[in-house]
């Protein structure tokens, strides 16, 4: 069992991960000037409805699996068929993580050791704390989320000195069109808050799990606007725009007082890299879970 703290802590840890990288410069591409902003809180309170519908369902019945109660809501064959789309749709989440992380490793950090490397090392840690207790996999959300907080805030302090607010102009200058562009790769960044309908059966008092829902959500919704409002003002909109990770690039650009740590981007990769890490995770915990539903004897 779990409480509700440590729930509202797994749904920021399972967003916050490889999308955080690339979103600013996405966002910037269909928006004009600073618009992107009002996408990415659309979006978010968008998911926050969604969230607390899935919580509400979940939490209506304790201490059951999503198998169990799904198929009290549309028949055993339809729950058997949702159960196993879920753990092929988390398996396929898994993959694309491990391979961002492949990718952005070799572009950054690996450029001679092969990306299949890289990603087999990064598949094998992820197995083998799948593969212990379901409470340490919450127990590492605990301890790997306030240090990737503590790290984007002071990369965004420090690139204050760098800023330029000329860069937030024209302001709501964006059609409808370009709204909806970006709302859509808002959305996508938010992919995993489903992970509620099956970690749910875990918590031992599921009465709250909505309301934590709602504020797990809020979390990674202000990270993400704190971050594209970083990058456009650094950046500017057509900067941001053409950059294929705009927030690297941010980290890169930001130097500490004095010279204590001239590469503060490979303290930014450390910190992501377990941003990613516990996104993987648990996708892939929750695969497990859901095909354990399905086949008991395995």
């Amino acid at each position: 069992t779990i409480s509700d703290k440590e729930l509202k802590i797994a749904i920021p840890s399972m967003i916050i991960g490889v999308g955080v990288l690339s979103l600013p410069s996405g966002i910037a591409s269909v928006t004009v000037g600073s618009d992107g902003w009002i996408a990415l809180l659309i979006a978010g309170i968008l998911q926050m409805g969604v969230i607390w519908l899935m919580a509400k369902v979940a939490s209506s019945f304790p201490k059951q699996s999503f198998l169990s109660y799904s198929a009290k809501l549309v028949s055993k064959p339809v729950a058997v068929v949702i159960t196993f789309t879920f753990a092929v749709y988390f398996i396929c989440v898994t993959a694309y993580d491990i391979r961002m992380l492949g990718h952005i490793s070799e572009q950054y950090l690996f450029k001679k050791t092969p990306v299949e490397v890289v990603m087999l090392a990064f598949l094998l840690v992820v197995v083998y704390a799948v593969s212990g207790s379901r409470v340490g996999i919450f127990r590492l959300n605990i301890l790997f989320l306030p240090i990737i907080l503590i790290v984007a805030i002071v990369v965004f302090l420090l690139s204050s000195k760098i800023m330029d607010v000329s860069n937030l102009r024209p302001a709501f200058q964006t059609d409808i069109k370009g709204h909806m562009h970006g709302l859509y790769t808002s959305a996508l960044s938010y992919i995993g808050i489903s992970i509620i309908l099956f970690y749910t059966s875990f918590v031992e008092n599921p009465k709250n799990i909505p309301k934590v829902s709602i504020i797990g959500v809020t979390v990674p919704v202000v990270l993400y606007i704190v971050v594209y409002l970083n990058c456009i003002l650094v950046f500017g909109q057509v900067g941001t725009s053409n950059m294929l990770f705009p927030t690297v690039d941010l980290a890169k650009r930001v130097d500490l007082p004095g010279g204590m740590l001239e590469r503060i981007e490979a303290l930014f990769f450390t910190v992501w890299t377990m941003g990613v890490f516990t996104t993987a995770m648990m996708v892939f915990d929750v695969a497990i879970l859901a095909l354990q539903s399905i086949c008991k004897k395995i």
